[in-house]
């Protein structure tokens, strides 16, 4: 007969704490394992039948119950009624973590470590290399080169550079706006944010608030071959090639109380005419109410045509001047002012330069692409045009809501 196996006896803080380990997904997958070999022998399972239960090698099982057991006096002490649980955790889980292992020495020093480090931050051009980035492979030959280490792995460059959370291969874009004046420029991202929030308020008393912009250059492409559908197993593939039918360009007003999109206008061209003839529809879809349009700074936003149909509607008798020279319809500055005027009927708040993101309609738009254009194939631009008039149905009809805008013109740091 072998020798037999320590008996574990679970005291009720004890057993309370390691069945709080076995339940919290924060617990490492080998502390879990061992966890449970303790739990499942102080139950009365033998070695070999918790072995079996959790499909382990018995040899584990008894090596994890022979030193919970070891440590029944420091495992008493810490289940005392004086002690915290958060320090009877604590010895738990020493007992049951590895021991401490050296492991194999370190091949490269520190200082031969921070040179790597120090070129990689260094841009490959400033060393005379024709390349935009680092890859570990060309870290590795010129930390050699310039007698940083005798030689090494690009492995293990790549290893150093996830370590010391680096990326090389990895970019992305900023703008450095160059903004003129910062309190104008935050009193307009203000007054935007205050439109979105008043919008609610301002349709129970007859106002549409819109987000209006267009979405230009949809592209009416016909895949060259059919789409094969997913099969289990196995994801939707598309034909690489396409067949180019043209362009399209949708001006959307998306009602920020409501989240639907409205009176949507579907033209080949983006022009002053084309903008002018799409606000004059949205408001005649209801006459008679109040209309405020967020817009960007794009020049047909803020055209001649716009502001001389605006004075009509305000029965004006000013004189708006002459394009160019003097009056309203002088610059695009002065032409905005008249545009924004709050005592207006139908009026149009601007988003700064630079601040499009500030506009909801674009996040309507990305939702538009991913649904409805990314993957679909059009034999031509007509077909394109009635599955952009269809999705807006759809979209209204089942998925529109309000956007839950929570941003107020704080400064975003980057």
């Amino acid at each position: 007969m072998g020798r037999q196996a320590p008996t574990i006896e679970l005291l009720p803080r004890q057993r309370t704490v390691l069945e709080a380990l076995s339940r919290t997904r924060k617990t490492a997958a080998c502390i879990a394992e061992r966890v449970a070999i303790i739990l499942g022998c102080a139950t009365g399972r033998t070695t070999l039948e918790q072995a079996a239960l959790l499909n382990v090698d018995p040899q584990r099982v008894a090596r994890w119950r022979a030193r919970f057991s070891e440590a029944k006096g420091k495992l008493t002490a810490a289940a005392a009624d004086d002690v915290e649980e958060k320090q009877l955790t604590s010895t738990i889980l020493e007992v049951l973590s590895d021991d401490y292992r050296s492991g194999a020495p370190a091949k490269f020093t520190a200082e031969q470590l921070i040179g790597i480090i120090a070129l990689a931050c260094q841009q490959p051009s400033e060393l005379g290399l024709p390349v935009t980035h680092w890859t570990p492979r060309e870290l590795a030959a010129a930390a050699a080169e310039r007698g940083i280490v005798e030689s090494i792995s690009p492995r293990h460059v790549a290893r150093f550079l996830e370590d010391a959370d680096l990326h090389p291969h990895r970019s992305s874009y900023w703008l450095n706006s160059k903004i003129t004046d910062e309190a104008e420029h935050d009193a307009a991202v203000s007054r935007v944010c205050e439109t979105y929030r008043q919008a609610h308020a301002l349709l129970e008393e007859g106002v549409h608030v819109v987000s209006c912009d267009e979405k230009t250059s949809i592209q009416a492409l016909e895949r060259a071959a059919p789409t094969k559908p997913m099969q289990q197993g196995r994801q939707e593939r598309r034909e690489f090639e396409y067949i180019r039918h043209g362009t399209l360009c949708l001006t959307a007003n998306l009602e920020v109380a409501t989240g639907r999109v409205i009176a949507p206008t579907v033209w080949e061209t983006r022009s002053e005419e084309d903008f002018h003839r799409h606000v004059q529809q949205t408001v005649a879809t209801d006459a008679e109410a109040g209309w405020v349009f967020v817009v960007d700074n794009l020049n047909t936003h803020c055209s001649a045509s716009l502001v001389r149909w605006i004075a009509e509607l305000e029965r004006a008798t000013v004189d708006l001047g002459r394009k160019g020279k003097d009056g309203v319809l002088k610059d695009v500055k002065s032409r905005t002012a008249y545009l924004s005027d709050t005592t207006h009927r139908v009026r149009f708040v601007y988003t700064p330069k630079h601040c499009s993101w500030l506009n909801q309609v674009e996040i309507w738009f990305s939702i538009l692409a991913r649904r409805a254009l990314k993957r679909a194939s059009f034999r031509s631009t007509e077909e394109l045009g009635t599955t952009l008039l269809r999705f807006i149905e759809y979209f209204n009809r089942l998925l529109a809501k309000p956007m839950r805008w929570t941003y107020t013109g704080r400064p975003l740091t980057v």
